[in-house]
């Protein structure tokens, strides 16, 4: 077994400690989160600490690091959508992460086309093959940082990216963040069922295959 390099979050500075953990929390999916400001302005920003909340009801949940325009946005207009981050539009995505002022839409500037969305008054991306509609239900600060929770209203996909009944991965190509300045495609997938506790009771050569026996 190889030694262990300890870090200790009471002992190194945020910033340095936010790195380290983006660097093992990996990989992270990335909401690709478009909201409109009071005023009208369309804003589009990748946010990499996103997942799934809730299923029942379906709610879904992104961090603001800092207050950003996302999350001023949301608060300001209670809706937002999540497009799925596609393997082409890797420079897009990475562009709308630029720090451009907040009356600038940078899904103008960084050349991502959008289209009306079906139950909220946001756009969606239009060259992504799913998009997430979802109306604020709650907003949760936890120091620097506060986590948005959407109740989710819709979830539209193109036709060719779905089969046997929902959208699939090897179709959708989406992109991960991992630690720096990296970035990940799926590669690999791999399946395996779930294995129900009465079969692992009933067969000990699971077990036994499961430990390397």
């Amino acid at each position: 077994m190889s030694d262990r390099v300890h870090f200790d979050p009471a002992a190194m500075e945020t910033r340095a400690f936010y790195r380290v953990l983006n660097s093992v929390v990996v990989p992270r999916p990335i909401a690709w989160v478009c909201t409109r400001s009071a005023e009208g302005v369309v804003n589009l920003a990748p946010h990499s600490f996103y997942t799934v909340a809730c299923v029942d009801p379906p709610v879904v949940q992104f961090t603001s690091v800092g207050r950003k325009d996302s999350l001023r946005n949301v608060e300001a207009t209670g809706e937002f959508t999540v497009s799925l981050t596609p393997e082409p539009l890797f420079e897009q995505i990475n562009a709308t992460g630029t720090d451009f002022p907040a009356g600038i839409s940078e899904a103008e500037e960084c050349g991502v086309r959008l289209e009306p969305s079906e139950r909220v008054a946001v756009p969606r991306v239009a060259e992504s093959p799913v998009s997430v509609e979802c109306t604020l239900h709650s907003t949760v600060r936890l120091g620097d940082s506060t986590v948005v929770f959407g109740r989710v209203r819709l979830i539209s996909a193109w036709d060719s990216v779905v089969r046997d009944g929902r959208p699939r991965v090897e179709q959708l190509r989406p992109l991960a963040r991992l630690g720096g300045n990296e970035w990940s495609t799926v590669g690999e997938v791999r399946e395996i069922p779930r294995i129900p506790y009465t079969n692992w009771a009933e067969d000990p050569a699971i077990g036994e295959q499961v430990r390397g026996g």
